[in-house]
């Protein structure tokens, strides 16, 4: 078996101006990084197809879609709040970050590779199923696990979500979906100030303080996140994978390393393999160190590319 890398030129040309911490730099860090890594070479590459609106709309609403279709811009940029703009690639680029988890979660289900690591922006665990923000304008994740479930008829799915903010549109989308397990971490209080009131039964929301490290991380892990995906029985295992967690990130304050993320992962590819046949689909989310991102992301798939 092997690991997927799926991406798509059009993740490149969307950008949202010149300081925007969500730039295009950030995969080229990841791509340097993991050829210097000598780990690209044992990857298989793919080119990720454009989402569907039939797999857009099991995660978002129909007038939510053909909003963000006519907010795309002929030129220039067109904010949908402060810090989400559109740039005339945008639209392009979110329907294939999405489509990036279809085609990822076809190749694990089928069989094709036990792993998927999809390098596509803009990001997604903010977009909620009416709402864009944070960066995100699909939720690209939710694509995906929906995916499993409507058309690979797979019964349980886990999303396991180590960004530094609260993935809010991934609890809005399955809040009370008993099909789907959503354990995560996050600093709180950090945008987007949730995950911490009265969350559903389906969701493991582990809240850690500014200047959590190492082992707050891990015991939120081994103690709340584990023994509830043990529980669950994940069929196929999604990450939203943040690395904004670092302790080099410059928009939060927590202070995990590159070991942290290989740990979790080598965590995440035993409950795959107890009950999952192993298959695991990652999504980049933030991270804008782009030195610890670039490093960070390099440990993540290492260990998928050992499962």
């Amino acid at each position: 078996m092997s690991t997927a890398y799926i991406t798509h030129p059009s993740s490149l040309l969307h950008d949202m101006g010149p300081y925007h911490p969500e730039c295009p730099d950030r995969l080229t860090a990841i791509g340097d990084r993991l050829i210097s890594a000598g780990l690209d070479p044992y990857l298989h590459h793919y080119t990720a197809p454009a989402a569907t609106h039939k797999q857009l709309a099991r995660a978002h609403g129909e007038e939510y879609i053909a909003t963000i279709e006519g907010a795309n811009p002929a030129s220039g940029l067109h904010y949908l709040d402060p810090d989400t703009a559109l740039c005339p690639h945008s639209l392009d680029a979110a329907r294939h970050a999405a489509g990036a988890l279809v085609l990822a979660t076809d190749l694990v289900v089928k069989g094709e590779c036990m792993t998927a690591f999809c390098a596509v922006r803009p990001p997604g665990h903010h977009a909620e199923r009416h709402r864009a923000m944070g960066f995100c304008l699909f939720n690209n994740v939710a694509v995906g696990a929906l995916h499993a479930l409507s058309a690979h008829g797979v019964e349980r799915v886990a999303i396991v979500d180590f960004d530094v903010h609260h993935g809010n549109g991934t609890e809005d989308i399955f809040a009370h979906d008993p099909r789907v397990l959503m354990v995560s971490t996050f600093q709180h209080p950090l945008y987007p100030y949730s995950g911490t009131e009265s969350p559903a039964p389906n969701m493991v929301n582990v809240p850690l303080p500014a200047g959590s490290g190492s082992d707050a991380f891990r015991a939120a892990v081994t103690g709340d996140w584990l023994p509830a995906l043990e529980a669950h029985r994940p069929q196929i295992i999604y990450i939203s994978a943040g690395f904004d967690a670092h302790r080099e990130d410059p928009l939060a304050g927590l202070k995990l390393t590159e070991a942290d993320y290989a740990w979790v992962t080598r965590e995440l590819v035993g409950v795959a393999g107890r009950h999952g046949h192993g298959r695991i689909v990652s999504t980049l989310e933030g991270g804008y160190s782009l030195s610890a991102l670039g490093r960070s992301v390099a440990e993540h798939v290492r260990e998928l590319l050992a499962a």
